[in-house]
């Protein structure tokens, strides 16, 4: 059953919206380190982020997401970071992840008001078993845009804002309106690049229409979105725990850098 208590905080950053424009003077704990990059998560607490707590703690300096057997899910559950909706962006950090384990990083979301805890967007996907790590999948939206080892420009589908014509462009879970225009290499090859049980380092790069997914420094998935349409140039940005079976998941050293 869903619990109603939530965390929620107010980081440093959220005081300048100049976090979200490129001219916020950072300071504290929200310095830029000598990439530029800002901390979003402290290490300690959920200050600045809201999720149910059944699902969401703090525990070893890593942000955990755990499903237990007595707390299996209906519908996947997101923590949000409450510190603005970035637009234009790069984020770095790690996550670890138990062989039963789907996760994913949310960017350019929205959240829906009927379910509690729920993104809809572009979704870097990560699970345990390494099938969809990499690749880019939108949540509650035109599934996947593509898979890992995929160059892909995505094009607009005529009246694709129709309910209807919208269920009609997605097939076996990917968006028929997507053009695979070229290969990372193949995605047994990129696998081998990313560690089961252990620690991964993950690397966004989003600006414009172009949404870059690397995993260990290696690019995973590269879209264009040219459906003006659908795409989102700004919006949320969380972590997810799945429904399935009991899962951890783990995120540490969670930086953005406005671009």
């Amino acid at each position: 059953m869903f619990k109603k208590a939530f965390f929620a905080g107010i980081p440093v950053a959220i005081l300048c919206l100049g976090l979200l424009t490129g001219s916020c003077q950072s300071t504290g704990t929200n310095k830029r380190d000598k990439e530029g990059f800002t901390a979003i998560f402290d290490g300690k607490t959920l200050q600045g982020w809201e999720g149910d707590p059944t699902y969401w703690r703090v525990e070893e300096g890593a942000l955990v997401g755990e499903i237990t057997p007595t707390t299996l899910l209906k519908t996947n559950s997101f923590i949000i970071w409450k510190g603005g909706t970035p637009a234009d962006f790069e984020f770095k950090g790690s996550f670890r992840i138990t062989t039963d384990g789907n996760t994913g990083i949310n960017y350019r979301s929205e959240q829906l008001t009927d379910i509690p805890f729920a993104l809809k967007g572009y979704q870097a996907d990560i699970d345990g078993k390494i099938r969809y790590t990499g690749q880019n999948y939108e949540e509650r939206g035109r599934t996947t845009l593509a898979y890992r080892g995929e160059k892909v420009t995505v094009n607009t589908q005529q009246n694709a804002a129709d309910p209807e014509s919208f269920r009609a462009n997605v097939k076996n879970n990917a968006w028929q309106a997507r053009q695979v225009t070229g290969s990372l290499g193949s995605s047994d090859s990129l696998q081998t690049f990313i560690k089961s049980n252990d620690w991964n380092d993950f690397h966004l790069i989003i600006k414009g229409n172009r949404l870059l997914h690397y995993v260990n420094g290696k690019l995973m998935s590269d879209v264009t979105d040219n459906d003006t349409v659908n795409r989102k140039m700004q919006g949320l940005l969380g972590v997810q725990v799945h429904v399935g079976p009991p899962m951890k998941v783990q995120y540490r050293n969670l930086r953005i850098k406005q671009l």
